[in-house]
């Protein structure tokens, strides 16, 4: 792993991002429930998305599906808390995040409540974004909102539990690397350029 990396897993409790009754659970390597249908995700799959990002100490990052929090602040270790913003359709769990984020020292990061699949514009153009939610390909809007040389790092596939690692890697001239990389099953990412809510 790299030493970024694990030096952001170290720095962050994550059963300060887990409910009270699953804290003996925290650091078993398996997603848990955070409740509204949602999971903060398994260590082992947020430190592959994390290496494959490759950031840097002051890009500006989006986080899509703010969840508990946990991702979040791994991102804040590595770019800075002030260059971190974490976007959540749904405001109650959108608010534990932020909640958790500021007790445990990462209030800095800013957390919207919207939809995901259409990025956060106020804030691009963006080094890249990061996805904790599966989409059916990946959404114009982020493609619109990374910057050159960007990565967009997110779980892709026809069904909605059942995906790929995609790391997407804008060219200069405005076209997209791909590359495929973990097959992965997270949960569905709802919004106008993803899945529907039906």
């Amino acid at each position: 792993m790299d030493s970024r990396v694990r030096d952001a897993f170290l720095r962050v409790p994550r059963e300060e991002f887990v409910h009270a009754h699953l804290r003996r659970d925290a650091y078993y390597d398996t997603p848990l429930p955070i409740g509204y249908g949602q999971t903060i995700s398994a260590p082992s799959m947020i430190a592959i998305m994390l290496e494959e990002a490759g950031l840097s100490p002051g890009e500006r990052v989006l986080e899509i599906g703010t969840g508990s929090g946990y991702g979040a602040a791994l991102l804040a270790c590595l770019v800075g808390a002030e260059n971190v913003v974490t976007i959540e359709r749904l405001a109650d769990l959108a608010e534990w995040g932020r909640s958790n984020l500021a007790r445990t020292g990462f209030g800095a990061v800013a957390v919207e409540v919207g939809d995901g699949s259409l990025g956060h514009p106020s804030r691009a153009p963006y080094d890249c974004i990061m996805a904790t939610a599966g989409a059916p390909s990946i959404p114009p809007a982020w493609k619109e909102q990374i910057a050159a040389r960007g990565r967009i790092v997110a779980p892709i596939g026809r069904s909605p539990r059942e995906q790929v690692l995609v790391i997407a890697t804008r060219r200069p001239d405005g076209t997209f690397d791909l590359q495929e990389g973990t097959p992965c099953a997270f949960v569905p990412l709802v919004g106008a350029q993803a899945w529907s809510s039906d």
